[in-house]
């Protein structure tokens, strides 16, 4: 691909997902869907999917950029169900999917076939995530999709390793195949872990806003390429340093964050337009190889669809079954081991630890979000280029292309209709999330009161009395009055109309605070337009007018997407 097939790719891909964000569609599919039908133009450059270049170039930001924003206290209370999805489910797709291909396929072999499972089993959580932020999904569903996503690359791209190399030849014991996990997790904890460390620890010295953003751009390549080097787990080391960071990050200074967040939302924009475009455009390739390969067409298609509807199908059986399964471990067997580890101090251990709940319809949308992405063809690429003679290396590349596009279409499309259907929104959340913002500004309110008093003794010392007295009131008085502001806002929001969606409460409001915040701003401009007014004021007043805007969009953003 050349500078300006890929110049071209992602100004055509920006401009579909800026119409989607614009009708509010799911941008993924549309831009998949406009590749699709474009692959198939006359003229139109062979573009070829570069595996090295997805997976230690767009791989690395959207992996840490989605653990910036995923929180570390939920991520650690939905562990269980987020490491059975995104390592036990990972590893239970490859084997079926492999079994299955095996039977299917003549002249592929057993190593090949469950590499083909690997290759599949991977789900692309990007459009998943998109649409249920926009549905108004509880939170506890949200971090078990995203949590998921953060870590089932990294089981499936081990996956992968681990048979390329049994089919080169390498023979490799069970406890040699732990080993490889061990290893790859192993290292990717260790190296991502040190980096987020070490460069938090940097920022947090140096108060340089546009240094820490390049230190945070960085970041996420050094860990994968890092990881990799030392036979780990790129994903993994991303995770670790983009969760690390991003739990850390209220201690560094605001404007660093200020820049970061806008920052890092414009890269995944640019990153996922372009990763589904690249995936519609392999269509017109795909056809091709079909065309031209020895084996029937019909046998080909049949196993591919096949394939793709066992991908589908094992999901939702494995979520139930675990369902079940934690259903009777929490009636009958923590119970159990509660009373037993009551008996001795070293045998707490076995009491566990309760994880979220979640009901059937949360399960069923989870079930349903099985879309694969550009991983899933990215490691296929890179199984097609391998120098290993691989069987079926062409049937591998069109079964994955075609899984892809079928989770992405069938599953993407229909989701947000399962949503719908299902009424799968906790109305509760939203209504808590204010009233914790309220106690949360009473004891900030209160704290910094507090410390006003405790200062007086030294300010009286340093400014005299009266002085001190005045400023200490005026000083008080403003708190006051933003904590008042504060608290009939958020009773105001909590009261709205109860038979709106949590999402949707206090949109009215936010639009009247917006359309007064847009008025002041042209009132500013007609006075500078006027020669009313000196430049320099005018910026500092739209600061200030920003800066509201950018408070009240990130209330509303935190709690969309927390």
């Amino acid at each position: 691909m050349d500078t300006v097939e890929l110049l071209a790719m992602l100004i055509g891909s920006l401009a579909v997902t800026g119409f989607a964000r614009a009708k509010g569609l799911p941008a993924p599919l549309l831009v998949t869907a406009v590749a699709l039908a474009a692959s198939f133009l006359p003229g139109l450059p062979h573009i070829e999917i570069d595996s090295e270049v997805i997976l230690t170039v767009v791989l690395p930001p959207l992996l840490y950029s989605a653990a910036l924003d995923v929180s570390w206290q939920s991520f650690r209370t939905s562990i269980k169900q987020i490491r059975r999805l995104g390592i036990f489910l990972v590893i239970v797709t490859a084997l079926v999917v492999g079994a299955v291909a095996y039977l299917l396929i003549p002249d592929m072999t057993l190593p090949a076939a469950i590499l083909l499972g690997a290759i599949v089993a991977p789900p692309d959580a990007v459009s998943a995530a998109a649409i249920g932020r926009k549905l108004g999904l509880p939170r506890r569903v949200m971090t078990v999709l995203s949590g998921e996503s953060l870590i089932n690359d990294a089981a499936s791209l081990t996956l992968v390793r681990v048979f390329t190399l049994i089919i080169a030849g390498t023979s490799l014991t069970v406890w040699q195949d732990l080993g490889i996990f061990g290893l790859a997790i192993g290292v990717g904890l260790v190296v991502g872990g040190v980096l987020g460390v070490l460069v938090h620890w940097i920022r947090m010295r140096i108060n340089d806003p546009v240094v820490e953003t390049i230190m945070s751009i960085l970041l996420p390549f050094v860990a994968y390429i890092g990881a990799e080097h030392l036979s780990g787990s790129g994903v993994i080391a991303v995770v670790t340093a983009g969760l690390y960071i991003g739990y850390n990050s209220p201690k560094e200074g605001y404007a660093t964050r200020l820049q970061e967040r806008p920052l890092w939302t414009s890269i995944d924009v640019i990153l996922e337009g372009f990763v589904f475009a690249l995936i519609g455009l392999q269509l017109n390739d795909v056809v091709q190889k079909l065309v031209e390969s020895e084996r029937s067409l019909g046998q080909t298609l049949t196993a591919a669809l096949v394939v793709l509807a066992v991908v589908i199908l094992v999901r939702p059986l494995f979520v139930f079954e675990s369902y079940v399964r934690n259903r009777i471990n929490g009636r009958w067997l923590r119970p159990l081991r509660i009373r037993l580890s009551r008996g001795h101090p070293s045998l707490r251990w076995m009491r566990g630890t309760a994880e979220p709940k979640l009901n059937w319809r949360e399960l069923t949308v989870i079930s349903w979000t099985g879309m694969r992405g550009v991983v899933t063809l990215a490691a296929a690429v890179s199984v097609v280029a391998s120098p290993t003679e691989i069987p079926a290396q062409d049937t591998i590349f069109v079964i994955a292309f075609i899984v892809t596009v079928g989770t992405l279409l069938l599953q993407g499309l229909t989701l947000p209709f399962v949503i719908r259907a299902l009424d799968v929104q906790d109305p509760e959340e939203g209504i808590e999330d204010v009233r914790s913002e309220m106690r949360l500004n009473e004891r900030t309110t209160r704290a910094a009161i507090d410390l006003i008093e405790q200062r007086r003794p030294e300010w009286g010392e340093r400014f005299g009395a009266e002085a001190t007295d005045v400023f200490v009131a005026r000083l008080k008085a403003r708190l006051e009055r933003a904590a008042e502001t504060f608290r009939q806002d958020a009773l105001e929001e909590e009261t709205e109309d109860q038979h709106l969606p949590s999402r949707l409460r206090g949109a009215q409001m936010q639009d009247i605070r917006r359309d007064l915040l847009d008025r002041r701003r042209e009132i500013v401009l007609d006075e500078r337009e006027k020669g009313n007014l000196d430049e320099e004021v005018k910026r500092r007043v739209l600061v200030t007018l920003d800066a509201e805007e950018l408070a009240m969009d990130s209330a509303q953003a935190s709690r969309s997407r927390s």
